[in-house]
């Protein structure tokens, strides 16, 4: 007790002999920066971290998925290093450190998916700190990712009450059974149970006249089948397969979903899981769909002139496709009618520069655009390497955020699929797309000589944003395009 005393004592007078050092500055600075400088020392608190968030790498990016990480907790990181793999809605993006440091901790292992934008994904330590003690800060319930979801859990039984148990067993099964109108009114109006009842209906429905005769073998309706109920649903889920199977034919009205591992039965259903390429495509397409004016202009184009070209072409070992003289004609007739080469903004049109035509490519994942940038200053065997490198960039998930973010003109073939016509839906912000449909062969009457000869037609289709281009304009523009096609001398090739 004297020497605890004789401490605290000690302690006040310290304290008292600071205070007066304190109105000193030439003492109270360098005094007070010790002791800032040790108490937030990494040896007090502990290294303070650098944070690695999820950004954002596409415009229209609102969550990725950590596909690898790249670096080990502990490796040295410097600036312009590539931390980890991010899968966006586009594609796989290299994610690179924008500082120097060493990474301390990782929280968002590999195959963490839906991870939302601004979520903490790893942290890191300046140089020369002890990244072991790294502070880790406190998790927020709002960036929560999906790969540790809590599993839906059914909630607590209720304990068994004599009042609710029939209307609750009632209820469920009726979920399982089909009832007519007539027969649903007569078993709430007698408080029969719908289990009891021998379903003779078609597909398994109970009719009127299975009522009643449920009726008949229940004459003290009010008393019997309810006390019967909770009998049958005392027991523990098992039962539930024991009741009456259904008629052969008939169907669930709600069909139910399958367990993973066993066989699904008739009816079932199993959920498949969206990836995030998926659910953008959905989005994007919806509000293409839901707020674009769609405008659609078909036309008919003569494919002879380019196949004898590409013959040609052919004989010099220079190989090239129909699609590349398609991608450079919209090119050549986007410079002709640069009223259609524009976007569509919040707050109307907008021309653009530059010529970039987005060629649609079908991943395992999604569909996807990559863009040939400047198309109507480049040849067709140019457009050609730059079409082919793209799309396998694109089947193999590495295509940068350049190489498919913006463009101002969209074109789908599906000719190569024995597709002859259809209509695709426009890439917003652009005012239009061309779809493309497979060639054949057509008997034509020629005016001179009177003979028959056989044409290559190919169908295209514009689907064009009524708000930026009208009908007179997009058919000028399949106008001018169907002549670039059938002269492809008018564009440049080399």
């Amino acid at each position: 007790m004297a020497a605890s005393l004789r401490l605290g004592r000690q302690g006040i007078l310290f304290g008292l002999r600071f205070a007066k050092l304190k109105k000193k500055s030439w003492i109270s600075y360098s005094f007070q920066d010790n002791v800032r400088q040790f108490f937030q020392s990494p040896y007090f608190f502990g290294a303070a971290p650098v944070k690695v968030e999820m950004p954002a790498l596409s415009p229209t990016m609102e969550e990725g998925n950590i596909v690898k990480w790249l670096k080990k907790e502990g490796d040295a990181v410097a600036a312009g290093d590539a931390l980890c793999e991010i899968e966006t809605d586009k594609a796989v993006v290299t994610l690179e450190s924008s500082d120097d440091g060493v990474l301390a901790k990782i929280l968002m292992e590999e195959g963490s998916r839906a991870v939302r934008l601004g979520t903490l994904i790893a942290l890191m330590v300046e140089e020369g700190e002890d990244w072991k003690t790294v502070e880790i800060p406190p998790p927020v319930a709002a960036t929560q990712a999906t790969p540790a979801p809590a599993a839906p859990t059914a909630p607590p039984p209720h304990p068994p009450r004599a009042a609710s148990t029939g209307p609750v067993s009632n209820i469920t099964q009726r979920a399982e059974l089909r009832l007519s109108p007539a027969a649903r009114h007569i078993l709430d109006t007698h408080g029969l149970d719908p289990q009891l009842a021998t379903p003779t209906g078609h597909r398994g429905i109970i009719t009127k006249e299975d009522a009643l005769n449920l009726l008949k073998k229940f004459p003290d309706s009010k008393t019997t089948p309810v006390t019967a109920a909770p009998v049958a649903a005392a027991p523990s889920p098992v039962s539930t397969p024991a009741a009456a199977p259904l008629p052969p034919g008939s169907r669930p009205m709600y069909p139910p979903q399958s367990i993973p591992g066993k066989p699904g039965a008739p009816g079932t259903f199993t959920e498949v899981p969206a990836s995030n390429v998926r659910r953008v495509i959905a989005q994007r397409l919806t509000q293409s769909k839901t707020t674009i004016p769609h405008a659609y202009a078909t036309i008919d184009c003569d494919l002879g002139a380019v196949m004898q070209l590409r013959k040609e072409m052919a004989k010099a070992e220079i190989k090239v496709s129909v699609n590349d003289f398609i991608i450079k004609a919209a090119a050549a007739t986007l410079r002709e009618l640069p009223e259609v080469n524009v976007t569509w903004s919040g707050e109307g049109p907008q021309a653009l520069d530059s010529i970039s035509i987005s060629i649609a490519v079908a991943t395992p994942k999604g569909l996807i655009t990559p863009i040939i940038t400047n198309a109507a200053d480049k040849g067709v065997q140019e457009i050609s390497a730059n079409a082919k490198a793209l799309a396998q960039k694109a089947r193999n998930g590495k295509l940068l955020p350049h190489e498919y973010q913006g463009g101002s003109f969209s074109i789908s073939n599906l000719g190569m699929f024995g597709i002859s016509e259809f209509s695709a839906v426009i890439n917003p912000p652009q005012a239009c797309i061309l779809a493309v449909g497979t060639s054949r062969a057509v008997l034509h009457l020629t005016e001179e000589t009177g003979a028959l000869s056989t044409q290559q037609l190919m169908t295209v289709t514009l689907s064009s944003d009524g708000r930026l281009v009208d009908d007179e304009l997009a058919s000028r523009f399949l106008d001018k395009f169907r002549a670039n096609l059938e002269r492809p001398q008018r564009m440049t090739l080399n």
